[in-house]
């Protein structure tokens, strides 16, 4: 039954991503009145982040970045789709990659990589980095994201199906270390993308930075990890240059997190995502409610924890 039920769905994804983009933006023009205006998803949210993120904004501002919010929002949800089917030529023209050398010169040297990058649209097509990359070397590597499994078995195969779509590994949080572990040991060089910007895991230590006029508590299992495992690391800048046309640059964080002081390169991930939202405030995932637990500065030295 099972295995219906993903043939069914993945059957049903893929006659909607035989469909021209062109075509599958109309159905995100109707999306958008129906999330935006009809059933006003999650509308008090968007506006309550934008209000206290962007207060020096007027309350107009703030309407008109939600609005586009919506639209990038629902054109994120067809373009994700169009993965089950979308040709290697079309996506290199839809997602550019800037300054791929400095990703390609720690590889050729033997470096595995950790790349920050967040919710910033379309996210779903960053895996397309396979297809920019010079397979001709003879040097042994893989590309992953590291994911949490959905709640829903058969979305969750759905969305694995989807981000394998160019030849990268999904490796499952809980046992991301033991995977990349395996991988040094077997002398294959990694890139790894951590989507950096979620809230931390029940358990997590607590780590506070100043973020969009918040302290927010954030991620330090991405740098704990690149820092035990003496990984260089990337900021994946991502960018929507035009509908269904994103560009990610890669920008330096760090040649050796293990030799950063202690959560230096969290923090200076921080600056540079926030300039990113400060560009382009609609491109980034406002519905969730990222501040809803209040932190302070101080608890950084308290050793406490997420509960």
């Amino acid at each position: 039954m099972s295995r219906l039920i993903d043939r069914v769905l993945y059957g049903g994804v893929r006659m909607v991503a035989h469909l021209p983009l062109k075509v599958l933006y109309l159905f995100s023009d109707m999306l958008h009145i129906l999330l935006y205006d009809l059933l006003r998803y999650r509308r008090k949210v968007v506006m309550k982040n934008l209000a206290e993120a962007f207060p020096d904004k007027s309350a107009r501002e703030h309407k008109k970045i939600c609005r586009e919010f919506y639209r990038n929002f629902s054109d994120y949800i067809f373009e994700t789709l169009k993965l089950a089917h979308i040709s290697d030529s079309e996506m290199m023209e839809r997602m550019e990659f800037e300054n791929m050398d400095l990703l390609m010169n720690y590889m050729d040297s033997g470096r595995s990589v950790v790349a920050y990058f967040s919710h910033c649209f379309n996210w779903e097509w960053a895996p397309s980095v396979t297809l920019h990359y010079d397979h001709a070397t003879d040097r042994r590597m893989e590309f992953c994201q590291v994911y949490r499994p959905l709640r829903n078995e058969a979305f969750d195969t759905l969305m694995l199906r989807l981000r394998s779509r160019f030849g990268s590994l999904s490796l499952k949080k809980r046992s991301v270390l033991r995977d990349l572990l395996r991988f040094r040991r077997d002398g294959v060089v990694t890139v790894t993308g951590f989507m950096s910007d979620q809230k931390p895991s029940h358990g997590d230590p607590i780590h506070v930075v100043e973020f969009l006029n918040h302290p927010t508590a954030v991620i330090t299992g991405t740098e704990t990890l690149a820092s035990r495992l003496g990984m260089a690391a990337i900021y994946w800048d991502i960018a929507k240059i035009s509908r269904g046309h994103y560009r990610i640059t890669m920008r330096n964080l760090s040649e050796d997190v293990g030799m950063e002081e202690p959560m230096a390169v969290t923090h200076r991930y921080f600056d540079m995502l926030e300039q990113t939202i400060r560009r382009n405030p609609s491109n980034w995932l406002w519905t969730h409610k990222r501040w809803k637990h209040k932190v302070t500065l101080e608890m950084n030295d308290m050793n406490l924890r997420i509960e």
